[in-house]
């Protein structure tokens, strides 16, 4: 299950420290043969992610086969994908088509590396995901198509939070004292990853708090003092020794909720089947809670693999042609893709709600959070420096007690400095 975790759902919780690669103009030549094997038809390379759920591979590679206007070869990349397709867009020798966390980057676009697939979509723009099309557009327009929906929410053991006469948290002091409640000798509180939240709480810190990375004309969004005194919650939780550290898995695989050492975790809705077969009724899940009862709005975080196109590709327009019938026509493989082999919200309202899996219990529930309270993961403008560097005070504030208000004020510099390179 740990492979799955960390597969495809990558794209939650793991993108916002990486380095951003130089980006180039863009130029027309792949590289590679344009045609068939006997030029009548255009031959396209798509690239996704190495998945770790069983079945996933065969799945695109039988919808590509499926594929009657070109050729589509398949390429499977373990290890660190986003480096490889960042460093192959560089060249003449990258993908057609293309997977990306919540869409291309904006030095991607910024850089001609990728192209605008807003007519694409036609009438089932208002099908799509709303929240996740505009993380994926800049400047009105569409640069990557929404494929499967993933998010993070707190899942807590029913018989536990009732043994300890402990109600479901609505805000984050509730979710302290029950955690605090909850923790004995045996069991800890809460599991919010092995290094105290730091890589995953960093969103839902602000936007409990009522911020958020960016506001809407896009300026450092969290130079407030709600940001500071969410973030020295998060070093309560640490100090108050409810977290459990070192786990044998991370956040992103139940086996800490289901083998008893945690009372609650923040983790991931594809982790919801395995928790239902260990633990058949006896959980519950909830959004990140609201600060405080005057304060902010609980929430969960969203992100999504968006299809994107090579600017450099010799076949701009097949891969287009490409990307439109896998991602936008046709519906049946995209419930599948999202259904049968892990356990996903389609990216279309049509499909989600013909979704079976998620019509009852908690994951019923979870898409109720994902509707009412999601977000996408960061703002298309959030640059991986600006990632890094906020993640970087996170740990200094959960891990060694620094001072938020003073740790704040660096990470503005840093994301005014980024937004003021971005823009021009």
């Amino acid at each position: 299950m740990a492979g799955a975790g960390i597969s495809r759902r990558r794209v939650l919780g793991f993108g916002a420290g990486l380095a951003a690669m130089a980006v180039t103009g863009c130029g027309s030549n792949s590289g590679r043969p344009s045609g068939g094997g006997d030029g009548s038809k255009p031959a396209l390379q798509q690239w996704y992610h190495q998945y770790g759920e069983a079945g996933t591979q065969q799945a695109v590679e039988r919808y590509a086969k499926a594929y009657p206007d070109a050729t589509v070869t398949i390429q499977w990349s373990p290890g660190d994908y986003d480096k490889k397709v960042s460093t192959s867009l560089l060249t003449d020798q990258g993908p057609d088509v293309f997977e990306y966390g919540n869409g291309p980057t904006i030095d991607m676009i910024k850089g001609n590396q990728v192209v605008e697939l807003t007519d694409l979509l036609g009438d089932a723009k208002s099908d799509f995901n709303s929240a996740l099309l505009e993380r994926m557009s800049y400047d009105g327009k569409l640069y990557g198509i929404p494929q499967v929906v993933d998010m993070q929410l707190l899942v807590y053991r029913k018989s536990l939070l009732s043994k300890a006469g402990v109600q479901p948290p609505q805000t984050v002091d509730e979710l302290l004292d029950a955690a605090k409640k909850l923790t004995d000798d045996k069991v800890k509180g809460l599991f919010v990853g092995n290094d105290g939240g730091v890589g995953i709480l960093g969103g839902p810190a602000l936007w409990s708090a009522g911020l958020d990375y960016l506001t809407k004309d896009n300026r450092f969004g969290f130079d407030d003092p709600a940001a500071v005194e969410s973030l020295r919650k998060l070093r309560e939780f640490w100090t108050a020794k409810v977290l459990l550290l070192g786990a044998p898995t991370d956040w992103s695989d139940p086996a800490a909720f289901t083998q008893g050492l945690t009372a609650m975790q923040f983790t991931g809705l594809w982790t919801l089947p395995v928790i239902e077969k260990a633990l058949p009724g006896d959980y519950g899940v909830l959004p990140w809670p609201k600060l405080n009862a005057t304060t902010g709005a609980p929430s969960v975080p969203v992100g999504a693999y968006g299809a994107c196109v090579n600017a450099k590709s010799k076949n701009v327009d097949a891969a287009k042609k490409y990307a439109k019938w896998l991602w936008v026509d046709r519906t049946a493989d995209q419930l599948d893709f999202a259904q049968s082999y892990g356990f996903h919200v389609p990216a279309r309202k049509s499909l989600a709600e013909k979704a079976e899996k998620l019509k009852s219990g908690p994951a019923a529930d979870a898409v109720k959070l994902l509707n009412e309270n999601g977000h996408p993961q960061n703002p298309m403008l959030w640059s991986p420096k600006a990632g890094t560097a906020y993640t970087d005070a996170l740990s200094r504030i959960i891990r060694s007690g620094a001072d938020p208000a003073a740790e704040l004020k660096t990470v503005k510099s840093v994301t005014e400095a980024e937004l003021k390179r971005i823009t021009g």
